[in-house]
């Protein structure tokens, strides 16, 4: 074998589900400092804040990653009712007799990892990578742990490859968050230039909806408190 082949054989592969949004970014910016081959998917599913899929596509030039795909899922648009799929249902702050937000899009994670999952499959990438978070979250139940594990089991057994889905954000508050994207020298971008308001404004968003009271919070808290929650990263991750 040569030393091209074998090199080429070493290579690391890495698919980010990646929306545009402070979470999928931070993630995309740690994976390419630990990646040889960064991947990005972004899917269409006829969200309400459907600029997410431009601002996606500038930020994955921008950072220069290997590829990004963005795919039509629209199909979960017609079965799935959320206020992120129907613009006639208001965004609420308040939570369903079911005890979740309005804004729950149901299986849309279960979708998105499933795609991932056969895209990784094809490139030969060993790991899928997400934003999903549980310690400082909506609300949804696709973004715990013991969903994620479980997604990760089906895939494997699916087709009988070994892949990892990672999700560096699981256990991390939005301070955190914002710590790891200032870690990675990438404050700015993620605060100006991310879009995670559900009204599809970039940066600080409309100042109203859950995604921006979650997002403000918690960068507010970093910016008090840096040392600290610098602090708190670094601990975190040098136990993962």
């Amino acid at each position: 074998m040569s030393i091209n082949s074998e090199s080429k054989k070493l290579m690391s592969k890495a698919v980010v589900v990646f929306s545009g949004g402070q979470d999928s970014t931070t993630c995309l910016i740690q994976a390419l400092t630990q990646y040889d081959e960064v991947y990005g998917i972004t899917f269409d599913y006829g969200q309400r804040h459907r600029e997410e899929i431009e601002v996606a596509k500038s930020l994955a030039e921008h950072l220069k990653i290997t590829s990004h795909k963005v795919m039509d899922v629209t199909v979960l648009n017609e079965l799935a009712i959320s206020a992120l799929t129907r613009d006639a249902i208001p965004v609420s702050h308040e939570l369903m007799d079911n005890g979740l937000p309005n804004t729950f899009v149901p299986g849309r994670n279960i979708l998105f990892l499933t795609l991932a999952g056969i895209y990784a499959y094809q490139l030969g990438a060993e790991a899928i990578i997400t934003g999903v978070c549980e310690t400082d979250f909506s609300g949804y139940p696709d973004c715990r742990n013991d969903f994620v594990k479980a997604m990760e089991s089906a895939l494997v057994q699916g087709m009988d490859k070994q892949l990892k889905i990672i999700t560096p954000l699981m256990w991390l508050n939005k301070a955190q968050t914002w710590a790891m994207a200032d870690k990675y020298q990438q404050l700015d971008l993620v605060r100006h230039q991310t879009l995670t308001c559900y009204n599809g404004i970039i940066g600080d968003g409309c100042g109203d909806c859950p995604a921006c009271h979650l997002r403000k919070r918690g960068l507010e808290d970093y910016l008090q408190n840096k040392t600290a929650v610098m602090a708190e990263l670094n601990a975190y991750e040098s136990k993962a």
